[in-house]
């Protein structure tokens, strides 16, 4: 894909993929929606619409809501799961133990997280059973939730097969699955399989869908593959404020993105970016990469003199996953930078070398 690359007063960086704008599939629908009145609260065509679209995409009768970002749709969706007497089993790096705020238990009433310590940030079937079964007393919160994220905090990508055995272990021992796919469209493109292979046909009840990082301006789409657990779901949104008044502007950017294969070229197009930076660094004296490159990141670990120097050329990433340089590429990342970017890494790793 060729990405449109809209001109900055900065240039690009790639600390984030929420740094991104909106894609031109995304602003077009926006813009046809913005014509004359429509009912509120979601009782709007375009609404409807892109609930149907994401019915379409995923071959079934879903059950589709719409909220302002990720935290609180990973949270009201945990919540519809779970009383305040239960506990969600995650990854100890997952993003609802460590960048939610607490959002998750707070929507629960108190529903308690279970962290699994694991080396890549997946969880396993044996850490979701040694959780869900260590202990069973009434003192203790009863396990009834896992959520994965796809991908990971660390970039990388549950297969199709480890997602059905992380499902058969949550049917056993009667828990539900949740996914957080805030980059759930880069997952798709890694592994070039479809929407309904990796969610409800692989055992996932509920998907939280990423617009925001997908090209969207804001928005998150919530879709429960089993409707039972939906009801109410409206309730819980409205009362947790994230029922939009004007709920067509959170509905038909999806339109755009799903009824023209946005979403996947989009998140295709930041998956390479990612590959591409990732073969450019390769083998450079003093960085590594941290994990493997399977979406649109890239964790390399390198000297924190290194990582100084590339500060100090105006590049701007985050360290806090064990203290390596996180680079997320978005649609509208501009190979040519990411090519200076990976030069400039380079650049001071020979500097560092040299001065050693």
């Amino acid at each position: 894909m060729s990405a449109v690359v809209p001109q900055h007063s900065a240039p690009q960086q790639f600390a984030s993929d929420n740094y991104a704008g909106i894609c031109p599939e995304a602003w077009a629908a926006m813009a046809e929606a913005n014509q004359g009145y429509v009912p509120a609260y979601g009782e709007d065509p375009y609404t409807d619409r892109a609930a149907d679209a994401f019915r379409t995409l995923f071959q079934t009768k879903c059950e589709v809501f719409f909220a302002f970002n990720g935290t609180a749709a990973n949270s009201l969706a945990l919540a519809a799961l779970c009383q305040s007497y239960h506990s969600v089993i995650c990854s100890a790096s997952a993003h609802v133990e460590t960048d939610e705020c607490g959002a998750p238990e707070f929507f629960s009433n108190g529903s308690k997280l279970l962290v699994a310590q694991t080396e890549d940030g997946k969880l396993t079937p044996d850490a979701v059973r040694a959780l869900a079964t260590g202990r069973s007393d009434i003192h203790f919160p009863k396990p009834r939730a896992v959520t994965i994220t796809q991908p990971t905090e660390t970039g990388q990508v549950y297969t199709l097969a480890e997602i059905h055995a992380l499902s058969a272990v949550c049917r056993e021992l009667g828990l539900r699955l949740h996914m957080d796919g805030a980059r759930f469209a880069n997952a798709c493109a890694a592994l070039g399989c479809s929407p309904a292979d990796m969610t409800w046909r692989a055992g996932v009840d509920v998907l939280c869908f990423g617009g925001t990082k997908n090209g969207m301006a804001v928005g998150e789409a919530i879709l429960f593959f089993d409707p039972v657990l939906a009801e109410d779901f409206d309730y819980r949104c409205k009362q947790a404020g994230q029922l939009a008044s004007k709920m067509r502007y959170l509905a038909a950017p999806w339109i755009g993105m799903l009824d023209t294969g946005a979403w996947l070229t989009n998140a295709a197009h930041a998956n390479a970016c990612a590959q591409r930076l990732a073969a450019r660094v390769a083998g450079l004296p003093g960085i590594a990469p941290m994990f493997p490159v399977e979406a649109n990141a890239v964790f390399l670990s390198a000297p924190p003199a290194v990582l100084d120097a590339l500060r100090a050329r105006g590049w701007r990433f985050y360290t806090f996953i064990g203290g390596g340089a996180r680079f997320m590429f978005a649609w509208d990342a501009d190979p040519a930078r990411v090519d200076q970017l990976g030069d400039d890494i380079a650049a001071v790793a020979v500097e560092a070398l040299q001065a050693a």
